[in-house]
This record gives C-alpha cells, sequence and structure tokens, in this order.
C-alpha cells in the first residue's frame, strides 16, 4: 500500500533537483553574460503594441462613419488639451511674479527659458515680460470642434492615404528628403513631402504645436487671447478666421471649416 506514495515522493524530489539544476545553469549563464559585459544580449525588450487606424472608408453610412470618426480623434484632442490647460495653469503662476514686479529666480527662469524654446519663440534681447505674455498667448487650448474639422477636411473623413500610411490627419507637411509620404501630384521641382506620424497622438500634438507657434497663425492665437482677455468661451467659428493660410484656398477653406462645425453640431463636443 506504500508504494503509490512512494512513487509520488520520488516524483516529487525528482522535480524539486529539475527546478533546482535549471536554475543553477540560468545563474551560470547569467553571471557569464554579466562577465563579459554583454548581459544586454539576453535581455528581450518589449515591443510596443501595433496600432492600426481605423478603416473608415468600410463604413457605408456616411453619418455613422462621420461619427466614428469625430469619436475616435475627440479623446486624442481632448487629452492635448488637458496637457496645455495644465501647462498654461503653471505659466499663469510665472505670470502673476512678473506683473508684481519681482524677478525669476535661476530655476524659474530656467523653466520659462524651456517652455520658450519648447514654443519656438524667439526670445533674442526680450524682456520676461514679454516672453511671458507671448506664451499666454501660445500656450493654449483649441477647441475641440475646430480640430475636429480640420481633421474631417484634411484627410477625407480618415480615408487618406496619409492618414492610412502615415497617420497624418492634418495633412501636415515636412521638407527633409525621406521625412514622409511623397504626393503622386507634386509639382515638377517641389521637394515637400506629407509628414509620416508613428501614431495619432504624435500627430495631434504635432497640429497643436503648428497652430500654437507658426507664424502663419498668429491671427488665430491674437483671437484667442482677445477672448481670453474678455473672460470669452473661446469661439470656433471666430477662430477659424485665422486658419485662412492653413491652405492655398483661403477663404473657401475657412468656409469649408466652419460649415463642417455646423453641419455636425460639433460645437455641443466642446461643452464635453
Amino acid at each position: 500500500m506504500s508504494a503509490p506514495v512512494d512513487t509520488a515522493r520520488k516524483i516529487e524530489l525528482f522535480t524539486a533537483a529539475a527546478v533546482a539544476c535549471a536554475m543553477i545553469i540560468l545563474l551560470i549563464v547569467v553571471q557569464r553574460f554579466a562577465s563579459s559585459g554583454s548581459l544586454d544580449a539576453i535581455v528581450v525588450e518589449a515591443q510596443p503594441p501595433i496600432i492600426v487606424f481605423p478603416d473608415f472608408a468600410s463604413i457605408q453610412n456616411i453619418q455613422v462613419k462621420k461619427q466614428q470618426f469625430f469619436d475616435y480623434l475627440q479623446d486624442y484632442i481632448a487629452a492635448e488639451n488637458r496637457n496645455i490647460l495644465a501647462l498654461r495653469k503653471q505659466l499663469h503662476a510665472y505670470a502673476d511674479i512678473v506683473a508684481s514686479g519681482a524677478a525669476f529666480s535661476t530655476h524659474e527662469k530656467a523653466w520659462v527659458l524651456d517652455l520658450a524654446d519648447a514654443y519656438r519663440l524667439d526670445i533674442d534681447r526680450q524682456s520676461e515680460q514679454t516672453i511671458v505674455g507671448e506664451l499666454l498667448l501660445r500656450v493654449d487650448v483649441i477647441p475641440i470642434s475646430l480640430v475636429l474639422a480640420q481633421a474631417a477636411n484634411e484627410s477625407a473623413w480618415g480615408t487618406s492615404r496619409f492618414a492610412l500610411e502615415g497617420n497624418n490627419i492634418f495633412g501636415q507637411w515636412c521638407y527633409e528628403e525621406g521625412c514622409g509620404i511623397v504626393p503622386m501630384r507634386r509639382a515638377s521641382g517641389a521637394t515637400h513631402e506629407v509628414k509620416r506620424f508613428s501614431s495619432v497622438e504624435e500627430a495631434v500634438g504635432a497640429y497643436f504645436l503648428n497652430i500654437n507657434t507658426h507664424h502663419l497663425y498668429q491671427y488665430l492665437r491674437e483671437l484667442r487671447g482677445q477672448m481670453r482677455q474678455q473672460q470669452q468661451s473661446l469661439d470656433p467659428m471666430v477662430l477659424a478666421f485665422g486658419l485662412g493660410r492653413y491652405s492655398a484656398r483661403g477663404d473657401s477653406y475657412v468656409d469649408e471649416v466652419q460649415t463642417i462645425i455646423i453641419q455636425n453640431e460639433l460645437r455641443l463636443r466642446d461643452q464635453g
């Protein structure tokens, strides 16, 4: 009657011995790699997940396609706006220091200069008050409705080649060879490419930085600044007038963006 117990005990001891041997072998291997300086060779790096841009073209119902496109992008836009608002809140604290007449500490000055560099602000021979004032014009949100309308216009509702192949939903260009996707109908002699992004999140961040820093959109930033001074809600229909130089279509482009906002009741998404 004791045979089954003995057999089970032997199996248990054998298993324990096997595990111990395996641990010893692994320890020896690790020690050898470590002593040779090649430990990195056995470290397997986690690979980022592959994110596929949604196939909006497969959605037959136009209204459903539009709503899914807006729903998909809204979270990315809202997240970017939250990040900017947090940064703007910090910036207001520095604006209060300047307004009080006090000088920045070394740490405070470094923070402001780093932010100015990130927002592509030329600070040469500029006073601290001027730098902070210009940063307040740049470090600010863009209404979700306006961003969604531009994304829909520029990406053909997420079905363009540039959106599908490069996550580029705002038609942004770059000028270094290989930086993006070469347009099929690029004019002879032109060198621009349509920038390729690793993710939609990256594309949204680049769009915000473009609108908030490029000299072509200074008027939009001034309009937004006036609304802030008057303690008004940011009006996407008015801010759209600051996008006239985003496209060669000029005023017609502004009309297109405003029409998308109206027809799709996008201002309701600004209230969320």
